[in-house]
């Protein structure tokens, strides 16, 4: 079986043969039956369970998830760190000056509340919008995730990026980890400003994390799929779960698949 190691801070991981270690308690949180439903049929797309492990998640981290959405990963990671760990999803606040927000911030919470595995997840600040990173101390996190978010983001602009990174860097203990999985473009396609086809360059985000102070740790082909050419009408959203073209070329679009995906793994030296 092969499994990507570390090779110290400035290298990146290679495959070598040997033997994984099984996290059991990993596995059990994304076989729970309390997962939505609606989740659990994206696991043969994103796999949860080889990017987690990639990443090098351990039930006694402090976890800090950016952007968590609609809560796919949050429903993974707060059963398996519940006991041991503690996770942070760092998203829309109850403290927002904006109502919007603190409306969304009250249906996530409710959502966490409706689930035992979940109850326990602590909200935090984070509108990358309105430059709000208050999601944790200085130096007080073991990991720093984030899924398919980072084009969301770059319509802020650099400077604000350039911020948002050096903050996901600072809220990290030395030794700390940050894993990013993206929708990924072809280097062959030029990189439109905003990201708004949803899709990013690979280069783009080591250059912005190497820029915060982050040295890249690894890669994994783990969520790359080969039939996506990141050239659709509407972007990624064409793609499955979105299916945004409707019933046009619906066919087409389910053959590929969910989007081709970048999963990195930064470390804070």
């Amino acid at each position: 079986m092969k499994r990507l190691i570390l090779a110290g801070l400035m290298a990146v991981s290679t495959v070598v043969s040997g033997t994984a270690v099984a996290d059991d308690a990993l596995k059990a949180a994304i076989a729970s039956p309390a997962r939505s439903p609606a989740n659990t049929p994206r696991d043969v797309y994103r796999h949860p369970y080889e990017t987690l492990t990639f990443f090098g998640i351990k039930p006694n981290m402090t976890v800090i998830e950016l952007s968590p959405g609609g809560g796919w990963y949050t429903e993974i990671l707060g059963p398996y760190l519940k006991e041991h760990g503690k996770l942070i999803a760092a998203g829309s606040s109850p403290e927002s000056k904006d109502e919007r927000v603190r409306a969304s911030a009250s249906r996530f919470q409710d959502k966490l509340n409706a689930n035992p595995g979940t109850a326990k997840v602590h909200l935090a600040a984070f509108e990358p919008g309105n430059a709000v990173y208050s999601f944790g101390p200085r130096g007080s996190a073991d990991m720093v995730l984030t899924f398919r978010n980072i084009h969301n983001w770059i319509g802020t602009g650099d400077e604000n990026m350039k911020n948002l990174f050096a903050a996901v860097y600072d809220v990290l203990k030395p030794g700390g980890l940050f894993g990013v999985e993206e929708h990924r473009r072809p280097a062959s396609q030029p990189q439109d400003a905003k990201a708004d086809s949803g899709y990013v360059h690979e280069a783009y985000v080591i250059k912005m994390a190497e820029r915060a102070g982050f040295k890249l740790a690894g890669k994994s082909e783990v969520n790359a799929n080969p039939k996506d050419d990141a050239n659709h009408e509407g972007g990624v959203w064409a793609l499955p779960p979105t299916y945004t073209n409707k019933d046009k070329d619906r066919a087409k679009y389910t053959a590929i698949g969910e989007s081709d995906r970048m999963t990195l793994k930064f470390v804070k030296p």
